[in-house]
């Protein structure tokens, strides 16, 4: 049996310049880190020679095209696993929260099945063959942040060039700022999912027509990462965080509604300096810059909604768990 353990992910800014019809023309880039919420994926030897796949529904077949999980379908075939296996998926986290969990499936999918074939796969190789999948092969109109950050995990600055090519660098801070930004971070579930699919649908087919916008989307994104490489006033970054969230809520229809204004807005007056909605928007987790003494505050004016703690995760997919 082989366990892999891949981590969700919360994104500050650049999201939208991870699509190809931007990052096709000009570099995008995201601000982003992994958190201490995962995605855990098995892979065990059947008795037999069938396929049986485990997550919100089971299917057992003895063809591999026969299964009608997507990912799992394309992920089998492409590592060479195409009979005797088991696969079951467990999350901490619902689907369509705005965390990745998708790409994180398709990452810690990857991981498991190249370890249970005996081969160590590179962080680069599982975000390149992860983003193949889902873009490539079946379509799905989503950018690249997901899958790299799900891969290398860490707080990380990733850039997309015009030639394909990404570039995933470490944001480099003391221990004291990496606290600092884990204690003023704050999430609340809004018990709202969605599919991302649309809205980013949606966002592509007006890229053209908000070029500029993402560009100081992707701008805000590089500042993010210098504010907290610097380190001197943290409460930039919650600036920022804000900035970026204005910006983004105009790209595209859907990426906010009423009440998730109507949260931001109850949050910003007791206190927090900026927030925006995780991934594609329209619901999900709202995301929170906050200082600790306006944390009760801030608590209060979302006490409708869940809060979420969680802590920050330096480490991307890995395998925690080899058995015979």
């Amino acid at each position: 049996m082989i366990i892999s353990r891949t981590p969700f992910r919360i994104s500050f800014a650049g999201g939208g310049t991870d699509l190809a019809a931007f990052h096709g023309a000009e570099p995008g880039a995201v601000t982003a880190t992994t958190i201490d919420k995962y995605m855990v994926i098995t892979v065990n030897k059947r008795f037999d020679e069938t396929i049986r796949v485990s997550y919100s529904r089971t299917e057992t077949v003895d063809d591999v095209e026969a299964l009608q999980h997507p990912i799992v379908r394309e992920a089998l075939k492409l590592t060479g696993l195409t009979e005797g296996v088991e696969i079951t998926s467990i999350a901490d986290l619902p689907s369509g929260t705005g965390m990745g969990s998708s790409s994180a499936f398709t990452v810690g999918l990857l991981n498991a099945l190249y370890a249970y074939r005996g081969r160590y796969t590179s962080a680069k190789e599982l975000a390149e063959q992860a983003c193949c999948i889902e873009i490539d092969v079946l379509g799905e109109p989503i950018g690249k942040q997901d899958q790299y950050a799900a891969a290398y995990g860490g707080l990380k600055h990733i850039r997309f060039n015009p030639d394909e090519s990404v570039f995933v660098d470490p944001v480099i801070t003391t221990p004291e700022v990496r606290e600092e930004l884990d204690a003023n971070l704050l999430l609340f579930y809004t018990g709202a999912t969605r599919s991302a699919s649309d809205i980013l649908a949606g966002q592509r087919d007006r890229t053209e027509a908000k070029r500029d916008v993402l560009a100081e989307m992707r701008d805000i994104a590089e500042q993010m990462a210098r504010a907290l490489q610097d380190g001197r006033r943290l409460n930039d970054f919650g600036g920022l965080l804000h900035e970026a969230w204005q910006l983004k809520r105009s790209v595209a229809d859907g990426i906010t509604t009423p009440d998730i204004d109507a949260w931001y807005d109850a949050a910003r007056a007791a206190g927090a300096l900026g927030g925006k909605v995780l991934g594609a928007g329209g619901g999900g987790f709202l995301l929170f810059f906050v200082e600790r003494q306006n944390h009760g505050a801030v608590r209060r004016a979302l006490a409708d909604l869940r809060e979420l703690p969680f802590t920050l995760e330096p480490q991307g997919s890995k395998i925690i768990y080899v058995g015979g």
